[in-house]
């Protein structure tokens, strides 16, 4: 739960700094220069990245929270939790031995979103961010493709 309160601060923080962004190119575009409102302008198309990368992660963030609530929902939780060292961090070969299982079970079965899932979460306590998004993207995409259960 806390993480969802930090971001949901962050994310407000983040859109009053749009807000504040988006005002001053009001006054660079009001000065009648060009170079300031130049600026002005390119002032305008910040807050649009931003309010589109934001709402993309959140999408992406909702999506995923939303496959492991149907996984717990099905089977219990839907990974197990890989050893830990004394100080608290994940011990480094228990989560190379878990990501050895997921990714041969995500080869036995690519259609699967369930494989896929598991997969993500191995990445992210290897500390594989990137390719851990990639996994469950794919997740994602598979779970959404799937025909309704009737």
């Amino acid at each position: 739960m806390g993480g969802k309160i930090t971001y949901f601060f962050l994310a407000a923080v983040l859109v009053l700094v749009f807000g504040v962004v988006a005002m001053e190119g009001v006054l660079l575009l009001l000065t009648g220069e060009p170079a300031a409102m130049g600026m002005g302008a390119v002032a305008f198309v910040l807050p649009v990245i931003g309010a589109w990368f934001l709402w993309h992660n959140t999408r992406f963030a909702r999506s995923a929270h939303r496959l492991a609530r149907e996984m717990e929902a099905e089977a219990g939780p839907a990974t197990e939790e890989p050893r830990r060292t004394p100080g608290g961090r994940i011990d480094r070969d228990a989560a190379d031995a878990i990501f050895a299982e997921r990714q041969a079970e995500t080869e036995d079965a690519p259609g699967d979103w369930r494989a896929w899932f598991r997969l993500a979460v191995a990445y992210h306590d290897a500390r594989d961010t990137p390719r851990a998004r990639k996994a469950m993207q794919r997740a994602i995409t598979l779970r959404d493709s799937a025909p309704a259960d009737v």
